[in-house]
């Protein structure tokens, strides 16, 4: 693991709602990986899972998705995008563009980057990676799935983890299935015991052992989808 890097916040001029960017030191190219946020938006827990990453070798893009607008208005529309299960929601497009810029920095191989969501960022993380070939892997956690379910058959490998104790536990096993029957590389998990946010340290439902277990699981599968030399066949591996 590293124990440096550099970050640094993103001007609402440069991306639509800024930023924050958290780069490995090195002067090789990074795999990147844009950070999704849940409800509470992009705070410190988001921007310390950036620089977690970071630490792990990924350049980390945390987006934020409720700058410079009207957050009930945002979350209003985001969550129909989610109940009516569009992979085209509000708010993809916003992620796109940040993709866009985190795979336009030179110390970033646009031909490695993935994605990494919480909650309503979980759920955009399934339904953006549905839509765009050029995320590698996705690591949703405790997301909700697009509709219909078969939707998935576009997506790129995911890892998942899913709270036992919480609606979207079912929507994990849902995934499981479909991922299963179109042949996608994953790996998803359902953590019993553990509650819708157990990921967040800074929260009431933080479980510690489901974080570190679920943590583990994304750095490596990152590693075998995003941290590899790139394969000039273009051939995706299978699980």
């Amino acid at each position: 693991m590293l124990n440096w890097m550099k970050t640094r916040e993103i001007a609402h001029n440069i991306l639509k709602g800024g930023g924050f960017l958290a780069l490995p030191e090195g002067d090789r190219q990074h795999p990147g990986v844009v950070v999704i946020h849940e409800a509470y938006g992009l705070n410190d827990n988001i921007r310390d899972i950036s620089q977690r990453l970071a630490n792990e070798g990924y350049a980390a893009l945390a987006v934020d998705l409720f700058s410079d607008r009207n957050k009930p208005i945002c979350m209003a529309r985001y969550m129909a995008g989610m109940l009516r299960g569009s992979v085209n929601r509000f708010g993809v497009e916003d992620l796109k563009l940040a993709l866009s810029h985190l795979a336009g920095l030179p110390e970033v191989d646009p031909d490695r980057i993935g994605a990494i969501g919480f909650c309503m960022g979980g759920s955009f993380a399934i339904a953006w990676a549905c839509t765009d070939d050029r995320l590698k892997a996705v690591a949703p956690f405790y997301g909700a799935n697009p509709r219909p379910i078969d939707t998935v058959q576009r997506i790129c490998p995911v890892v998942g983890s899913y709270p036992e104790k919480d609606f979207t536990a079912s929507a994990g096993r849902a995934l499981d299935v479909a991922l299963t029957r179109h042949d996608i590389p994953h790996d998803i998990k359902i953590y019993p015991g553990a509650q819708h946010s157990f990921f967040n340290d800074t929260g009431r439902s933080y479980n510690k052992s489901a974080a570190e277990d679920a943590w583990k699981r994304v750095l490596g599968f990152f590693d075998a989808h995003l941290n590899v030399e790139k394969e000039k066949s273009g051939a995706r591996g299978r699980r």
